[in-house]
């Protein structure tokens, strides 16, 4: 009688030794009626990031775009230093963090000799690195490419000045994607200061429209959706306000989605060159029109830039000036017909999509050659490196490029005056 009493005492210290978390009916065969209930999964930019459609074709490209972004900070970092024509590789180890590398410079310069070459100084007998010709004379055309088209140079600066809400720009996000315009790098005084007649200099960091050219509000997409309004003979109702979608290999159409795309492909909204007063939100549909002038921006935005890509950090810079408050990734991810995010590299780039095909330009521009160039020298490797010319080494020790004296120059003179003693150099 004794036990029978001491074993719900018993009962009642274990279960009281159980974690409260534990519950007190645990899930079974006897009580599989007990509903219980599972969180919806959420939904957000970087969700749909990860579960998005890859495209390898841009990814590849994102990749060999990433290296040669590398490769030409290793060259603007090499020319700006006026010691010699070449920089010892322990120096360059230092750069690793400029340029966004994931190696050893050393390493990287390594693995690409038709743009780097790596040889042994003669006189300190260590190792130093210099670009190759071709890599520099393709430098130098590109340049060259840049300064011919200012004209067209000065279009672009001006047709984003007039997408923007009150006809001004900060000069640091047009420094940003100076690369990704055509831009020079001097473009503050080449260009804004140059053209004062359509540029006025506000505080010095805000560049101003001075007069708007109507007969540069027509968008790319306009021009699209004219020629297919003539050559497809579609009407107008279906082509006013379309985009071209372009999705993905293996892209998973669900049900309803065609309905949807339909429906906010005839959507109406303002136009990115258009003075009209901006839709607020709160109204009817207000949301949906509101983010298809900003898609129609973003999309207006690449077709200026040379390649049709830019970063998704430096395109947000331009939110404020262009009236896009709204989540950048987020509305690029809803919209994988238009726009393609690539997350190889250190950054994200968005692509966009009607203009690649097989991760190439469909219409290449003469800045987009020269840059093809140097990445096909780029992806040479160690491919055909017999045609590398030999260094010579003396010519790296007293070297003058441009009439700048270079460290090394003083060695000249004392080799020069023991030739007369029969002292080999």
């Amino acid at each position: 009688m004794r036990m029978l009493q001491l074993r719900p005492l018993a009962f009642d210290l274990a279960r009281a030794r159980l974690p409260s978390s534990t519950p007190a009916t645990p899930f079974g065969p006897f009580n599989s009626c007990v509903q219980k209930r599972w969180r919806k999964p959420l939904v957000t930019a970087q969700t749909r990031l990860e579960d998005r459609t890859r495209d390898h074709k841009l990814d590849k490209l994102a990749t060999h775009l990433a290296t040669l972004k590398s490769a030409l900070g290793l060259l603007a970092l090499m020319s700006a230093r006026r010691r010699g024509p070449y920089v010892s590789l322990q120096l360059m180890s230092r750069w690793r963090g400029l340029v966004g590398l994931n190696v050893a410079v050393g390493a990287f310069v390594r693995k690409h000799p038709h743009v780097f070459e790596v040889f042994t100084h003669p006189l300190r007998r260590k190792l130093c690195c210099r670009i190759r010709r071709g890599m520099r004379e393709l430098a130098k055309e590109e340049e060259g490419v840049v300064r011919r088209m200012e004209l067209e140079s000065l279009k672009r600066v001006k047709k984003l000045l007039m997408m923007s809400v009150n006809g001004r720009v900060h000069v640091h996000p047009l420094r940003l994607i100076r690369r990704e315009l055509g831009l020079p790098e001097d473009f503050r005084e080449s260009i804004l200061a140059k053209y004062s007649r359509d540029f006025r200099l506000v505080d010095l960091e805000i560049v101003e429209l001075v007069e708007r050219d109507e007969d540069l509000g027509v968008t790319e997409i306009e021009k699209w959706r004219e020629k297919e309004y003539r050559e497809k003979w579609l009407s107008e109702f279906e082509t006013r306000f379309a985009f071209p979608i372009n999705f993905p290999t293996g892209f998973k159409i669900e049900g309803g989605f065609r309905q949807k795309m339909k429906n906010w492909q005839r959507l109406p909204y303002v136009k990115p060159y258009e003075r009209k007063e901006i839709v607020k939100v709160r109204t009817c549909g207000g949301v949906e029109r509101f983010e298809k002038r900003a898609v129609a921006i973003i999309h207006e935005l690449l077709s200026l830039t040379m390649e049709k890509m830019v970063e998704v950090e430096r395109l947000a810079h331009f939110r404020k000036d262009f009236g896009m408050e709204v989540n950048l990734r987020e509305l690029l991810l809803k919209h994988p017909g238009i726009f393609y995010i690539s997350t190889k590299g250190s950054s994200q780039t968005v692509f966009l999509r009607e203009a690649y095909s097989k991760g190439c330009l469909l219409k290449p521009n003469p800045i987009y050659a020269v840059r093809r160039k140097m990445l096909e020298l780029l992806l040479l490797r160690h491919r055909n490196t017999k045609v590398l010319s030999v260094i010579e080494e003396d010519n790296l020790v007293h070297t003058v490029d441009e009439g700048h004296k270079r460290e090394g120059d003083w060695v000249v003179p004392i080799l020069e005056s023991l030739e007369g003693h029969g002292v080999e150099r």
